[in-house]
């Protein structure tokens, strides 16, 4: 999970009509903030306001912050700190403040960051114009905060800040896991799942506004509709019908599944991202680690034995499977056994990705209070040897393509040069893992084109367009 997700677009990109007032958001952390985001400003434009990318011309700016981890919190606080300096070095009069740092911490962020003039929950940020409009006419209030029960309908206004070919489709809100690692359930709640016919109704949307891929996010694809089942024997809310009503919208030639939690991945699943062409083979498990003594402190829910069984499954019906995973090293409790089994595990498994995060204790959790905190030092020794080890494994994993033709979508220039194009193979999920860099042939933003692959790196792959038959 990337902590560092700014968005912001032009105002000509996003509302051609313009408008009087003038609005820059910063949106930080994890595609789920970013949906949020884009619904505070399709709130907001729906009431009026334009959107800029400079934050000197906005007379309103807000921060959707993260308040996932110490360094995401400590980044949201940063960047309040600067969004602030604007209401003397630009136009600002407002700062706002919104997000799961804001619904965390509550009144002691409000009485900490006084450069900010108003502090929205997670269970407001849909009212965002109201509160505005509020202010404008006088209210002195600064801080509004409510359980984080608001669930989107596809009649929400949102604006896709992204490329007008992909988007993020959000299936539900909250968690009903209890890692002890983890503060989600406490910042966002407890699972509440949208409706199929919500969230189908929204996909046609999308790909009627040019959308051709969507990443589907939630903070655990595979118990999806739990909430509604144990409510209503009769509803069909479950991730395997998902999964066939989502493939069958025409238009959507990726459909990428991110936060797939082993435990409930089942067969059926598995045969039907096997069998749906436009359901890219792409796993994202959250493992978390493999030594049954750490995964039974951290409460998660299988042993390794199980976590092998299942990805041997995958990889024996989906050989071409592409498997990304994350570790957490340095959980109380780690002994140095308990991280040399992760590491051979990793060396056994050769994961195509994985992201390593350093434990950070976090407040009112179960991890957080125990006994037996790894220090630092060790923290960072663990994090880079499972880092250089999984560097040498994808390596190899990347040079496997060399010589291989494989369709690629088209993002625009590169990020490193404007001498070269920029896109994704359907193995690779926007923002979160490398691209492929084109150097000969020409295409559009969201064209699908077919590249051989000619070098390989340790992230990112090179080739050039061909033309095939």
């Amino acid at each position: 999970m990337s902590t560092d997700t700014t968005q912001s677009q032009t105002a000509s990109s996003l509302n051609p009509l313009g408008g009087l007032k003038k609005v820059h958001i910063v949106s930080l952390g994890c595609p789920k903030n970013l949906v949020d985001s884009e619904i505070m400003l399709g709130q907001m434009m729906k009431d009026g306001y334009t959107v800029t990318d400079t934050p000197t011309d906005a007379e309103t700016i807000v921060v959707n912050t993260c308040g996932f981890i110490e360094t995401a919190k400590q980044e949201s606080i940063d960047k309040i700190l600067e969004m602030s300096g604007y209401k003397t070095s630009g136009v600002a009069k407002t700062v706002v403040v919104a997000g799961c740092l804001t619904q965390r911490y509550k009144d002691d962020l409000v009485e900490g960051l006084p450069e900010a003039d108003l502090f929205i929950g997670s269970g407001e940020f849909q009212n965002i114009s109201k509160i505005l409009k509020a202010r404008d006419e006088g209210s002195k209030e600064k801080k509004f905060f409510a359980l984080p029960t608001y669930l989107q309908q596809e009649e929400t206004p949102r604006i896709n800040s992204g490329p007008a070919y992909r988007a993020y489709l959000k299936i539900s809100e909250g968690c009903m896991k209890r890692c002890a690692f983890c503060a989600i359930p406490k910042i966002r709640g407890n699972l509440q799942s949208r409706t199929l016919k919500s969230i189908v109704n929204e996909a046609k949307l999308l790909v009627a506004g040019g959308v051709r891929e969507i990443n589907v996010i939630s903070h655990d694809f595979t118990d999806y509709g739990w909430d509604l089942r144990r409510k209503d024997e009769a509803a069909t809310e479950r991730p395997e019908e998902f999964l066939r009503q989502i493939a069958d919208v025409k238009g959507l030639d990726w459909i990428r599944l991110l936060y797939l939690y082993p435990d409930g991945i089942s067969d059926e699943m598995i045969e039907i991202i096997k069998t749906r062409p436009n359901i890219v083979k792409y796993f994202d498990m959250p493992l978390q680690h493999v030594s049954n003594r750490v995964l039974k402190t951290m409460n998660r829910k299988m042993t390794r034995e199980e976590i092998t069984e299942r990805l041997a499954k995958i990889r024996a019906e989906i050989p071409e499977a592409v498997i990304r995973t994350q570790f957490i090293v340095g959980f109380p409790g780690e002994t140095e056994s308990d991280f040399q089994e992760l590491l051979e595990f990793v060396e056994e498994q050769r994961f195509d990705r994985v992201g390593c995060f350093m434990y950070s204790p976090e407040d009112n959790t179960a991890g957080g209070k125990m006994a037996d905190q790894i220090d630092e030092e060790t923290k960072q020794r663990r994090h880079d040897q499972l880092m250089e080890l999984q560097i040498e494994i994808s390596k190899e994993k990347h040079e496997a393509f060399i010589g291989r033709i494989i369709p690629v979508l088209v993002e625009g220039l590169s990020e490193e040069t404007e001498l070269l194009l920029q896109g994704r193979m359907s193995q690779q999920a926007p923002e979160i893992d490398g691209v492929v860099l084109i150097n000969d042939g020409t295409a559009k933003p969201g064209d699908m084109v077919n590249v051989l692959i000619t070098e390989a790196h340790d992230y990112d792959l090179v080739g050039h367009i061909v033309q095939t038959s």
